[in-house]
């Protein structure tokens, strides 16, 4: 199973701008705020592995 890592590019109501870190991507992932731990900010590290979001 596949690691990616993201930090929080911004947040936009109940969505959140994910940008990923481990690969050269400019590109934007827009995820639903419910599928995100609650404690994230602007700026905050995010590991997806087995489908869940983990704050690191």
């Amino acid at each position: 199973m596949e690691v990616w890592y993201y930090e929080v590019a911004g947040i936009e109501g109940d969505y959140a701008n994910l940008r990923r870190t481990d690969i050269d991507n400019d590109d934007l992932k827009l995820v639903a705020r419910a599928l995100l731990p609650p404690e994230i900010v602007e700026g905050s590290k995010l590991k997806y592995e087995l489908l869940q979001y983990e704050l690191i």
